[in-house]
């Protein structure tokens, strides 16, 4: 299965940061950015909040894994994404970790099956009407 294509440039993360959603989760933060042309590509970070170097390369590579085997075939095309790796992401068991990774892209909006995003337009909802009396006093 092959991993899917990469954010490398600073501005790219920048980019998908400034103007993306984002989805948190205990082991990590999604931001998302639809609408982009060509195939779904990926990004990966880590703070030096999260320990050294050997901390923040593990938390990277588990990233990187649970992306490939959730987005390396057939992933939807047109979304940058970038993974923010957290404080639990290093220590999360592996299936936790793909777990919070697959809601957190539903939430997105990446995977099918999630909530529409509240900045989506609502197409098929009709407002509702206001009650004519006013809130009930009892």
């Amino acid at each position: 299965m092959a991993s899917p294509p990469r954010l490398k440039r600073r501005r790219e993360f920048l980019r998908v940061a400034g103007k993306g959603s984002r989805a948190a989760r205990p082991s990590l933060v999604l931001q998302a950015l639809p609408g982009t042309a060509g195939p779904l590509r990926v990004g990966f970070t880590a703070t030096k909040k999260l320990g050294n170097a050997v901390v923040r390369n593990r938390t990277k590579r588990r990233l990187r894994e649970a992306a490939r085997l959730l987005l390396g075939q057939g992933a939807p095309e047109g979304w940058d994404l970038v993974l923010v790796g957290r404080e639990g992401t290093a220590g999360r068991p592996f299936d936790l970790l793909q777990a919070d990774l697959r809601g957190a892209l539903r939430q997105a909006g990446v995977l099918p099956g999630g909530k529409p995003r509240r900045d989506a337009p609502a197409e098929a909802e009709a407002p509702v009407p206001a009650a004519a009396d006013g809130p009930s006093g009892t």
